[in-house]
């Protein structure tokens, strides 16, 4: 099993949670969180002549889901095709080997519980 990790524009959530169903993996976990990368952050100017200032941590969402090794590269691609704009601070994908998964309601361990 293979847990995927990706951090990406929250305006693009939508479309990849609708094209990972469309796959078919549906299972996933979604978080509003804030980070910099490369980008940096964005100036900002203020209302009413208050002067500028600099945000470096930009709202993002990270999305985990938890996937059999060989659904691995679907799931991959269709994150990357459908959170991709072609601009910086789009987000990275992170892969991890899960040695177990437990479906807590009936007990089922590995590509059973997932």
């Amino acid at each position: 099993m293979i847990k995927i990790e990706a951090i990406f524009r929250p305006e693009r959530l939508n479309t990849v949670k609708d094209a990972l169903s469309d796959a078919g993996i549906v299972g996933l976990t979604v978080t509003q969180v804030s980070g910099r990368g490369a980008q940096g952050g964005v100036e900002v100017t203020a209302a009413r002549g208050l002067g500028t200032y600099h945000i470096d941590m930009l709202p993002k969402v990270k999305l985990e889901v938890v996937v059999n090794d060989d659904d691995t590269d679907k799931a991959v691609d269709v994150i990357r095709t459908n959170a991709i704009t072609g601009n910086p601070g789009d987000g990275k994908i992170f892969v991890y080997a899960v040695s177990d998964a437990i479906r807590i309601r009936t007990g089922e361990h590995g590509a059973d519980a997932v």
